[in-house]
């Protein structure tokens, strides 16, 4: 990711190794100076505008003052100073003064030990942040733009060039969601009982919304975008620490871990895609893999405790699991594969999980085989506009040679997708047939 271009910037150019460090500082510290200003205004939008406050004050002083002993109490403190001083105002304003000390004196009794808060580790506060940024209230891509800018403390520009939309309007997003949340006085909790079973099922599907956009775009000339895994996979190993009992937690962090391995062996030097089976294997990085399988390993012993079966994630943990232990292509266990798919859509049914249980299918017992289960797809409502499967079914006919069919498949393919990378590949797929 780029350096933060924060509001209201005053740091000298002189002066990089201070912004470098105030750009550190505010990655680390800004979750959970947003969080501990949420749970005192309950307002999450209120509390992002103290944070930038703080955050600029920070800019102002720190480059001839120097970074402070405990810079995330100081971020506080500042915050806190402005938030009484608006209070200070409104009470003016209102003419109440005989009120202003008996309010300055209950929001004193409210606020905990900043220094010892903020320079803790990080806590429930931050659990707080998340589920409430990932309310059902909103649309996901609400949820996830607003994760990104309060959990993961990115600026509004740099979401906007992360899901490839102008800055406004990626601005009046985050506005709108945090205009919703105030109006439906959603509460700063971690939800309990099924309630945070559902909430959980929210805030694992946006922090893997994030993970996949940078593992593969959507959209836009750039194949991969690893600043989203990055951000995506901090997210998750934050939450990990924080829901332990919670073995789709660790299932999502597994998945993530093990598959973000592979961003660099993806990637041609002219940013074109190299498909899992034609990637060279040294080029992944063995460090995530075994974050990955370690994360996979915890799931199953937390899930055993609980005497209950894997879910959706850590069951997509398991089938990249199985490409991570392959030295080489040829030594998958396709089979594996497909029977851990077939599994996967017992539980959370889906055309997308049966189109990839075909692709095993077809490894594991031949293309005719995955073909078959492909046409019994072409006819389902939710794959019309989905262009990996005319990919699939002019690979599998391009593998029995049926070379014509293969080739209207895959030019069907380009015409559906709206990554230019992957359009040039299955173009290239169609002109070899």
């Amino acid at each position: 990711m780029q350096v933060l271009r924060y509001p209201g910037a005053m740091v000298a150019t002189e002066t990089p190794d201070i912004h470098r460090t105030i750009d550190a500082v505010w990655r680390i510290e800004a979750a959970k100076l947003i969080a501990g200003l949420t749970r005192i205004t309950r307002d999450v939008g209120q509390a992002e505008e103290l944070a930038q406050d703080a955050l600029e004050a920070a800019l102002r002083q720190w480059p001839e003052s120097g970074i402070p002993e405990k810079p995330g109490a100081w971020l506080m403190q500042s915050a806190k100073n402005r938030a009484i001083d608006g209070i200070r105002r409104r009470v003016m304003q209102a003419k109440k003064h005989v009120e202003i000390g008996r309010e300055l004196e209950s929001q004193e009794q409210e606020m905990p030990d900043w220094d010892a808060a903020l320079d803790d580790p990080v806590g429930d506060d931050v659990l707080r942040l998340i589920f409430t940024a990932c309310h059902p209230v909103l649309s996901t891509e609400a949820r996830a733009a607003l994760t990104l800018r309060m959990v993961g403390g990115l600026q509004t520009d740099e979401i906007a060039r992360a899901f490839l939309v102008a800055e406004p309007t990626m601005a009046q997003r985050i506005v709108r969601a945090k205009r919703t949340l105030s109006e439906a006085k959603v509460p700063f909790e971690v939800p309990r009982g099924e309630e945070m079973e559902l909430r959980l099922g929210s805030v694992l599907e946006v922090i893997y919304l994030i993970f996949n956009e940078g593992y593969t775009a959507t959209s836009g000339e750039d194949w991969v975008r690893p600043g989203l895994c990055d951000e995506a996979l901090r997210l998750g190993r934050i939450l990990a620490e924080l829901a332990v009992h919670e073995p789709e937690v660790h299932g999502l962090v597994a998945l993530m871990e093990i598959q973000a391995s592979r961003l660099h062996a993806r990637v041609a030097p002219n940013g074109d895609p190299i498909l899992l089976l034609e990637q060279d294997r040294s080029r992944w990085d063995h460090m995530l893999i075994r974050r990955g399988l370690a994360a996979l390993d915890r799931a199953e012993r937390v899930a055993a405790a609980q005497a209950i079966g894997l879910g959706p994630y850590a069951l997509q943990a398991e089938i990249a699991a199985c490409h991570a232990r392959a030295h080489v292509a040829s030594e998958t266990d396709w089979a594996r594969i497909a029977a851990i798919y077939d599994a996967l859509g017992r539980i959370a049914p889906s055309p997308v999980v049966e189109l990839n249980r075909a692709v095993a299918v077809s490894m594991a017992e031949g293309p005719a085989a995955g073909l078959a289960l492909v046409d019994a797809l072409l006819e389902e409502p939710a794959l019309k506009n989905y262009h990996l499967l005319p990919g699939v079914r002019g690979d599998l006919l391009f593998k029995l040679d049926r070379k014509p069919e293969a080739k209207a498949e895959f030019e069907r393919a380009a015409a559906m997708t709206r990554n230019a990378r992957e359009r040039a590949l299955l173009l290239k797929r169609a002109a070899e047939c």
